[in-house]
């Protein structure tokens, strides 16, 4: 009996250290240590290191990232859009009224639009969504709990932008991008991750999420 619990207990334990490892420690050393110029890098080797745990894990079909199109909700990505918009103007009109839409006049914008979804939301949707829940599902609670853990660890990546309106959007946007994937599949959570990126460097939320502009606490 002893036996059997241990067996069953121990790789329990190695994933949460794992787990903790990946989720917690790497996003802590990089907020804390990394400089902002080296960013896409280190999501390149995260995004490396996921696929290869996800390989690892066995039982994942990848053909599940690029299945799943026709359950794209469009109508909540026309929703999320157009509330991601609103909420951008919003924070910008209060706190950085000079940069709202300045990016439509840098001539930037395209490129974004090209290279957002392929460089950035599709590497954290890798990580943060079939990862997340494949590889860790059994260390989760059911149902919502899940959602917002996954939520709360996505807002937690983004502790390297020092900032309690990024905490709070990425927060919100975590439990969308969950919940779109668990009920719809990676194409949705990945153009929904997508979309809202892109109205928000649209808007000029990039005062926000240009690494560039990040100033440590300390």
């Amino acid at each position: 009996m002893v036996a059997n619990t241990t067996d069953t207990v121990r790789p329990r334990i190695w994933l949460g250290i794992e787990f903790a490892a990946l989720y917690i420690g790497a996003p802590l050393a990089i907020a804390l240590f990394m400089p902002g110029r080296h960013l896409f890098e280190a999501l390149a080797v995260f995004s490396l290191v996921g696929l290869f745990l996800l390989w690892r894990t066995g039982g994942f079909g990848f053909r599940s990232l690029v299945r799943g199109w026709r359950r794209v909700p469009l109508l909540e990505v026309l929703a999320l859009s157009a509330v991601t918009l609103l909420a951008g103007v919003a924070i910008l009109y209060v706190t950085y009224p000079e940069r709202l839409f300045t990016m439509l006049r840098s001539g930037m914008l395209p490129l974004i639009w090209v290279f957002y979804p392929l460089l950035s939301a599709l590497p954290q949707e890798l990580i943060f969504r079939p990862l997340f829940f494949h590889r860790y599902g059994a260390l989760l609670p059911a149902g919502q709990g899940a959602i917002a853990i996954n939520a709360g660890i996505f807002s937690f990546a983004h502790l390297m932008y020092w900032s309690a309106v990024v905490a709070v959007m990425t927060f919100v946007g975590g439990w969308i991008f969950a919940r779109a994937y668990l009920r719809y599949g990676f194409p949705a959570a990945w153009l929904l991750h997508a979309v809202a990126g892109n109205v928000l460097f649209t808007v000029g939320m990039g005062a926000y999420f240009y690494t560039g502009n990040v100033v440590r606490p300390f």
